[in-house]
């Protein structure tokens, strides 16, 4: 058995969910797909399909082939791309992961720039405001904001930005504008709960600081959810320069204590642990990278 074109065959089942879309992608018949996994099976001596009227999904066993077998090929085209010197000619697949809100705002009006640099890759573009596991969700590179809880990860740091308390204009005629930091506690804001930042905020003038605890009876885990509550005035909310850069610079929303700093928000380029960054994640890392600043 050709171990490498089995272990392709393989992975095309998992990442299709069937034999007919992997036979599909390989422009080969389904008979052939099917006889491959049938004789992987047959040698390795494990069951590594579960196979369902709908879909086919993958055993413990077969997860776990599918993981090394999807490492072996992308290290195989990375080392294949190397000796014929075409690194700046990328092609494959490249799963990228990134926050809903951010990506919409800040990746995918760009994101035909990178594809029309690299016509023959195909980029899979997973939205998701959660942490997922990025080994399991077969992710290259992932775009997180914040603090990263996993040291273990490996990870770089792209970008930062500015975060402030913002409210719509229409809130603050009916509200009224708070002055300092102490003020917002008299205030309704709407909360972010996705980022784990709760309702307590440190702000910072010169030396001093204050922190303080937000009133809310609006919590949303998402951050569209966020943008568009401050936006229909439901309240303040804390944002990042990356999230409504747009509104404030056209007044539509109104950021508020000028004189008050809060803590900067950092975006990083996370990689899954165990795994060589691939050129393609590279590639996209520094291209994101640059376009971000």
């Amino acid at each position: 058995m050709d171990r490498l074109h089995a272990m392709e065959v393989f992975v095309r089942v998992v990442e299709g969910g069937s034999l007919t879309a992997a036979a599909k992608a390989l422009n080969v018949g389904q008979p052939a797909v099917s006889k491959v996994v049938a004789a992987l099976e047959d040698q390795l001596g494990v069951v590594l399909l579960l196979r369902t009227a709908r879909r086919m999904t993958p055993t413990d066993a077969g997860r776990h082939f599918y993981e090394r077998a999807r490492l072996i090929l992308d290290e195989a085209d990375e080392a294949w791309g190397a000796a014929r010197g075409e690194g700046a000619a990328l092609s494959g697949r490249l799963r990228v992961y990134a926050p809903v809100t951010f990506a919409r705002l800040n990746m995918v009006p760009h994101i035909g720039e990178f594809m029309a640099e690299h016509r023959n890759l195909r980029v899979d573009l997973v939205l998701d405001d959660r942490s997922v596991d990025l080994i399991e969700e077969n992710i290259d590179v992932a775009l997180r904001m914040g603090t990263l809880a996993d040291s273990a990860l490996t990870a770089r740091k792209i970008g930062s930005a500015d975060r402030m308390a913002v409210a719509s204009p229409a809130y603050r005629e009916r509200c009224g504008t708070p002055l300092v930091p102490a003020d917002l506690a008299g205030h309704e804001a709407v909360i972010y709960a996705q980022e784990g930042q709760a309702d307590e905020w440190r702000f910072r003038r010169g030396t001093s600081e204050v922190s303080v605890r937000l009133n809310s009876r609006l919590t949303v885990t998402a951050a569209e959810g966020l943008r568009e509550a401050v936006l229909a005035g439901c309240g303040i909310g804390i944002v990042s320069r990356w999230m409504m850069g747009r509104e404030i610079a056209a007044g539509t929303i109104l950021p508020l204590l000028p004189n008050w700093q809060l803590p900067s928000i950092d975006l990083w380029a996370v990689f899954p642990a165990g795994r060589m960054a691939s050129t393609r994640a590279r590639t996209f890392t520094d291209w994101f990278a640059n376009k971000i600043r």
